[in-house]
């Protein structure tokens, strides 16, 4: 089977490729490598004017004339590759937007990948019109959508979100859902807000190669090492504020018991290894679930702090703080089971046991790989 992966977040089609190629099948990817985090693409296509500024020159022209000059700078680039984009078996967007250009030119590059290609499909596993209508309907008991409510954030900062709420990306989502086979979900982030949809085709979880991770033995000797990984752009929407806060309480408290790792807006190559030294790993407050820098920490046995709802439980049968702690929008809440983890340092090696495990069980490459294979062979 020949397919085609348009776009990455997180390393997520990377993973997806090597668990593929390893099943016999031709794999492709094309797109930016998710901007500093640098992940590997076979066709590389370069998103200019995104920063200093090339990005003020970008803005000046587009208030002047209304023209976005990355848009046309992606455009010819596809362009040129045109060719590559053809006779695939399937072809799966990383999200409804995955040249990253304005809707209107989006919808002129995604034809030709629907006129050229058998079968075409979806991931919801980043923000797009279904997941952020969801959350700014209140449907979630919390969301990516509280740090802005709690005007934390600007409308401008907030931009890539609040794009789903305009007309032309509604007008995208339409023509995307129009072309599809069907939306296949990440995590309960996505999947909750899919259910019912006539186009959902159901829960592929995150495939994790854990045969390039290696588990990093805990071995608390002395101190206990807290990593805190920060993604600038997305402070307030990754909840870093909180976490910052809650690491305050806990260095009031037992400062000579802990050491603590900050890395802020690593490449992929650097952070996953920046956090190798650290047995807790604080990740995300906005989520149901686990998205990719926690699987990837879980894979390597740490105790991650990041989606873990009830709904997670739930969905995958397991209790409560055994295999990732829930980090809830609140610090002093946080602080607590900080505390209980360094007052009980052997709960820090049992965690550590059951992430793996459940990584190796749910989220391994191979078996994720087959579970999407199976997925689009049935869909017509």
């Amino acid at each position: 089977m020949k397919i085609l992966l348009l776009g990455e977040y997180s390393r997520l089609h990377n993973s997806l490729k090597e668990g593929l190629e390893s099943l016999g099948m031709q794999v492709t990817i094309i797109g930016f490598g998710d901007d500093f985090k640098n992940y590997p693409v076979d066709i590389y296509i370069k998103n200019s004017y995104s920063k200093g500024f090339l990005l003020f020159i970008k803005k000046t022209i587009y208030k002047l004339t209304a023209l976005d000059i990355t848009s046309l700078s992606i455009k010819r680039q596809i362009n040129k590759h045109k060719g590559k984009l053809i006779n695939y078996d399937v072809v799966q967007l990383i999200n409804e937007n995955p040249f990253c250009t304005i809707p209107k030119l989006e919808i002129t590059l995604l034809q030709h990948i629907f006129k050229h290609n058998k079968k075409v499909f979806l991931l919801s596993c980043g923000t797009d019109y279904i997941s952020v209508n969801y959350a700014f309907n209140k449907k979630f008991r919390y969301s990516i959508f509280t740090p802005y409510e709690n005007n934390k954030v600007s409308k401008t900062n907030y931009w890539n979100v609040l794009k789903w709420k305009t007309k032309p990306f509604k007008k995208l989502h339409d023509y995307v859902f129009k072309n599809i086979q069907g939306v296949i979900s990440s995590d309960l982030d996505y999947h909750l807000p899919m259910r019912n949809h006539n186009k959902y085709i159901g829960l592929i979880p995150n495939p994790i190669n854990t045969d390039k991770i290696k588990v990093e033995p805990i071995n608390i000797t002395n101190k206990i090492v807290i990593f805190h990984g920060i993604n600038d752009r997305n402070y307030y929407k990754k909840g870093n504020d909180i976490f910052d806060e809650a690491l305050q309480i806990i260095k009031g408290k037992y400062a000579s018991k802990i050491d603590i790792i900050e890395a802020r807006s690593l490449p992929y190559s650097k952070y996953i290894k920046s956090y190798n030294s650290a047995h807790i790993l604080l990740d995300q407050v906005f989520a149901y679930d686990q998205g990719y820098n926690a699987l990837e920490a879980m894979a390597k046995g740490k105790v991650v702090f990041t989606g873990a709802e009830k709904e997670w439980l739930n969905y995958y049968n397991l209790k409560e703080d055994t295999v990732a702690i829930n980090a809830l929008p609140d610090a002093e809440k946080i602080a607590e089971k900080l505390e209980w983890l360094i007052l009980h340092p052997e709960k820090i090696a049992e965690i550590s046991k059951n992430a793996r495990a459940f990584i190796e069980k749910e989220h391994h490459y191979v078996l994720i790989a087959k579970k999407y294979l199976e997925t689009w062979s049935v869909t017509n």
